[in-house]
């Protein structure tokens, strides 16, 4: 097998039956790393996942449904509980932590970049309306996923900035928590206009970043979100060459 293997976050269901919920994944996810010429495997909601990064050279945090403010230490200050899973929160945390170890690529989408905040000992904005009512901004917007509602400065010396091409981007959004005590290790990298955070990355790492929007859904529309994809999946087909050179085992 020569392609580089993503393991790839599902969200996590809780209203469906409570003997069985539902872990689930939006399509664009799969198409987008397909076609950056990564090959996927979903990574169910259990810690029994963890066992799977064996086989992965790159980890894809999705986005989905809020954290639960105890993950970072937090009470509720407007959580959606609806969407909030536990299973998903515990697993997501365990595998960035077992990523991180191995240093493999992580790119964190929307909710990914919460998960890299919580798991670095940051702490999240639990609803932008509530916390910045002044802000002109909508950050969770009415139109189609595909199309773009604002724009983002991005810092000109950045891996994202170098990814995209671009020093200001057009995104779309589709979300109500943010970035607010930043996780240690990582500088900010992007802002939307009203200072809400966008994008994070770890300067020390080969590729560990995280993006506000959603790319995945632009990917056919704007070139540069299919970049953000190439980039990433060009770094874990180099992760899979050193692993191979050092004597890790071939998938």
């Amino acid at each position: 097998m020569d392609k580089p293997v993503i393991g790839v976050s599902m969200s996590r269901d809780e209203s469906s039956p409570p003997a069985s919920p539902r872990d689930w994944i939006r399509r664009t996810y799969v198409t987008a790393v397909i076609g950056a010429g990564g090959l996927p495997l979903l990574l169910y909601n259990e810690l029994s996942a963890l066992e799977l990064l064996e086989y992965c050279d790159g980890l894809l945090l999705t986005g989905g449904g809020d954290f639960d403010p105890e993950a970072f230490g937090a009470e509720d200050k407007g959580t959606d509980y609806s969407g909030v899973s536990v299973a998903r929160d515990n697993t997501e945390l365990q595998l960035i932590k077992a990523a991180e170890q191995l240093q493999m690529p992580i790119f964190g989408i929307c909710r990914g970049i919460q998960a890299l905040t919580v798991a670095g000992g940051g702490t999240l904005i639990q609803d932008i309306p509530q916390t910045r009512p002044d802000t002109p901004l909508a950050h969770s917007q009415a139109q189609p996923r595909q199309e773009t509602t604002h724009s983002v400065e991005v810092d000109p010396g950045s891996k994202v900035a170098d990814l995209l091409g671009l020093t200001e981007v057009l995104v779309n959004s589709f979300h109500h928590q943010a970035i607010d005590r930043i996780p240690s290790g990582y500088v900010v990298t992007a802002r939307a206009e009203d200072g809400i955070i966008e994008a994070i990355e770890d300067p020390s790492a080969a590729f560990k970043l995280g993006v506000q929007w959603h790319p995945e859904d632009l990917v056919g529309h704007h070139s540069e979100a299919q970049n953000l994809f190439r980039g990433f999946v060009k770094a874990a087909q180099q992760y899979r060459e050193r692993g191979q050179n050092y004597g890790r085992a071939s998938h």
